[in-house]
């Protein structure tokens, strides 16, 4: 967006309040009346949040209540996220080639920060439906349109997650056109709804979720042990990713100078060249996590957190490394992320369990042996049965259990 000094699109007579509030914070932000919005997401990173965005689950309501009807009527129906992006333009051919040339497009910034008054943005600003007609668009290269747009809301927890737009000719901000575009979004609400969508943390509403506030002095931590799936918590919110996510995050949290993208395809996939395939899963891990909190937003060029995650794992290893043995024991409830095949990660499981085991070998009291034998990890470790065999006294009631348990597992080392 080119910014130049503000001045106003043109000269005009009285103005609608909503309109001329929305003049002003274009002036505010010094928009160029004559640019062009941008493209914000290029075709790649479209295809991969239009996958991932909750809108996606309620494009066959928008398409059954209004795009089905405009086909040849010179409208188009447009459906953007929380950010103003447009998603999806559908609706009269003819209308989406004339809309092209002021970039009313899949992918293009439509905020009201970016192009100034228009129905998709200034809806999104003022979280309720709008319509701009003609002439009150702030840029000059919309002034031939006019249009409707009603936000759509999380229905678990009533934050914005997008829009619903109507774009056209004057019957596009019509006296029936804004009751229309609200039922739709009501019925795409309700569907979320149905499907039992929340938006935080992209699970059914009947798994339980803890209100989100976070921010960027919020402590984050990622849960792996004994868990598939990893729980990222920032400060009281908290999200289940999915299996790959989880491999991903952990390998992130674990090693905080990050990873090229080659390294990181090797780490996940145990394929250097595999990066095609990791660079779309990433744009879909920055989308999760940033419903949940922005300041965690992984990074590239290389691939890295921007700040701190407590993981789990290490701070297994920071209580071995202390000394700690009997609270490691108790800490460590399992392997991290126990079905995950991705070599950087199991390399890391393998590690960490290493360490436990010749710390409490090593340095370990009898208690902390004891209970490491009861263990999923050493209950069958014959090496350190037999340490703890000989470190027990002969009158120990627990010798016999021992002995038997060695024999039925051949006295293998």
């Amino acid at each position: 967006m080119t910014l130049t000094a503000s001045r106003p699109p043109r000269d005009v007579g009285p103005q609608r309040r909503v309109v001329r509030d929305s003049w002003d914070r274009a002036s505010r932000h010094r928009l160029d009346p004559d640019g062009l919005p941008r493209l914000e997401l290029p075709e790649d990173d479209l295809d991969d949040w239009r996958r991932d965005h909750p809108l996606a689950l309620a494009l066959p309501v928008v398409r059954r209540l209004l795009t089905d009807d405009v086909s040849g009527s010179g409208l188009l129906v447009a459906l953007g996220d929380e950010h103003g992006r447009l998603l999806w333009v559908e609706g009269d051919h003819a209308a989406r080639r004339r809309a092209e040339d002021m970039l009313f497009v899949a992918g293009a910034g439509w905020s009201e920060s970016r192009v100034g008054t228009s129905a998709p943005g200034t809806a999104l600003v003022l979280d309720r439906g709008v319509q701009i007609r003609g002439d009150e668009h702030w840029n000059h290269r919309v002034r031939a349109w006019s249009c409707t747009a009603v936000p759509v809301h999380d229905p678990v927890d009533g934050h914005v997650i997008g829009v619903v737009d109507i774009t056209g000719d004057e019957r596009a901000a019509g006296s029936l056109t804004l009751p229309l575009v609200t039922a739709t979004v009501a019925a795409v609400e309700a569907h979320l709804a149905l499907l039992g969508f929340a938006a935080v943390d992209r699970v059914p509403t009947r798994t339980p979720r803890r209100p989100v506030r976070s921010g960027p002095d919020s402590p984050a931590g990622l849960t792996t042990l004994g868990r598939d799936e990893a729980v990222l918590t920032v400060g009281d919110g908290c999200i289940a990713l999915g299996a790959r996510h989880s491999e991903i995050m952990t390998l992130l949290a674990h090693r905080t100078a990050g990873y090229t993208a080659h390294e990181l395809a090797d780490a996940v996939y145990g394929d250097v060249d595999a990066v095609t395939t990791l660079r779309p899963e990433m744009v879909r891990l920055r989308h999760v996590v940033e419903a949940l909190d922005p300041t965690l937003v992984p990074l590239s060029r290389p691939y890295r957190l921007p700040r701190p995650v407590a993981l789990d794992l290490d701070a297994l290893v920071g209580l071995v490394d202390r000394g700690a043995h009997r609270a490691a024991v108790r800490a460590d409830t399992g392997p991290a992320l126990p079905s995950s095949t991705a070599p950087g990660v199991v390399a890391l499981r393998v590690e960490v369990a290493a360490t436990v085991r010749d710390a409490l070998l090593t340095g370990g009291s009898i208690e902390s042996l004891v209970s490491y034998s009861e263990s999923d990890a050493g209950r069958d470790d014959v090496r350190v049965l037999l340490e703890l065999l000989r470190r027990l006294p002969p009158g120990s009631p627990r010798r016999t259990h021992l002995v038997a348990h060695l024999e039925a597992l051949g006295g293998r080392d």
